[in-house]
């Protein structure tokens, strides 16, 4: 009950911002090619940037799309740099953020910027003459992209002052919305019924299998009505379609993060595990299927790492002269700015590609079909 009373203020101010953008007081802009947001209503991980990753592959591999100069839109968190930057993939964390830098080192063929005001950094990404003329632009290293013809906005579905044409919004499968708070009492950062803004709702880091059950469950906790598992869709109580679809991670192989690497320390038994994200139990349970995990470092999320942190692997690696030492595909972009790696640490340093995929191939066809469709019915607002 107490809390209730203390979070009232905090309630009262995001229904009066959101009714502020839904009735028009507060100007709402769009852009003029299709964008696509990947967001959601919780603090910490629900797994934006491999899902970012899944939709640029979706695309790529279209026949509408593969072909197009696609571009991603993030506002490049923890970032020392301001105003408006294009991501190099030979660029550091601190220029643009871990999570941008990753994407471009993944998809060196699509335009990766940094940038807060979203609307802004989209006017750009469809003017890059702007580049040369723009102040917030004018610390921007590279002036040479073609005009983007899709962007996908990564963690904008708080920022109203945008109207994305498609949202995408995830819910981490072990922190349902139904059963959280609002900050500081909880994890939610909007309120639950955000939801029914989004065009597709993905439920992700499920386990592999769900039963239709389950599934209409979550429809349930979302207020979906009359759910259908064949066309995964079901109405909100405005009446208007929502897609609901879940996701699980895939784990790929470990692969060596420096080229001195030694890929026999891969099938070591032993393991050093270290990583600055927000839950790190997925990795640990999937690597302790064939590892033993002898030593664990957790960091808070977006951590930049330092030479005491090194050193704390080190002290670990010689304790365990035999353990491979792991870490995740994000934290593997800060490791890389870091210039005194030791050599010995570097042999046996991997990190553990992820990948997000749908539950069954059935879902994985809807939210292809789902997207494809929705692009093809794009026309521009001016």
């Amino acid at each position: 009950m107490l809390d209730k009373i203390l979070l009232a203020p905090y309630y009262l101010t995001l229904k009066l911002r959101h009714a502020c953008y839904d009735h028009g007081i507060f100007k709402v802009g769009t852009c003029e090619v299709p964008t696509i947001c990947v967001g959601n209503i919780t603090a910490g991980g629900t797994g934006k940037t491999p899902h970012t990753e899944m939709i640029l592959r979706t695309l790529l591999r279209s026949d509408d799309w593969g072909y197009r100069n696609l571009a991603v839109l993030s506002r490049g968190h923890k970032r020392n740099s301001s105003g408006f930057q294009l991501v190099d993939k030979d660029g550091k964390v601190k220029e643009y953020g871990d999570e941008p830098l990753q994407i471009k080192r993944k998809f060196p063929g699509v335009t990766v910027a940094v940038d807060r005001q979203r609307i802004k950094g989209c006017d750009i990404l469809c003017h890059p003459e702007k580049l040369k003329t723009e102040r917030r632009a004018r610390k921007c290293a590279d002036a040479s992209i073609p005009p983007a013809d899709l962007i996908v906005l990564d963690d904008a579905f708080q920022y109203r002052t945008l109207r994305a044409y498609f949202n995408i919004v995830l819910v981490d499968y072990n922190r349902p919305t139904y059963k959280d708070k609002l900050l500081p009492f909880g994890r939610l950062r909007d309120l639950p019924q955000r939801l029914h803004a989004a065009d597709i709702i993905i439920v992700s880091k499920c386990p592999a299998y769900l039963e239709d059950s389950q599934k209409i469950e979550w429809a349930r906790s979302f207020g979906l009505k009359d759910y259908d598992i064949k066309s995964c869709k079901g109405t909100d109580r405005k009446g208007s379609v929502k897609t609901l679809l879940f996701t699980t991670i895939w784990y790929n192989q470990m692969q060596p993060i420096f080229e001195e690497g030694d890929k026999r320390y891969a099938y070591s038994q032993k393991l050093i595990l270290f990583s600055g994200i927000a839950k790190d139990t997925p990795l640990r349970m999937y690597l302790s299927d064939e590892h033993k995990i002898v030593k664990r470092f957790c960091f808070m999320d977006h951590h930049n790492y330092n030479r005491f942190d090194i050193k704390k692997i080190m002290n670990a690696v010689k304790e365990h002269p035999t353990a491979v030492v792991a870490t995740t595909e994000k934290d593997c972009q800060r490791i890389l700015d870091f210039k005194r790696i030791p050599e010995q640490l570097k042999i046996r340093l991997f990190q553990v590609p992820i990948e997000v995929g749908f539950l069954s191939e059935h879902e994985k066809a809807v939210f292809e079909e789902t997207l494809m469709t929705a692009l093809r019915y794009f026309t521009p607002e001016y």
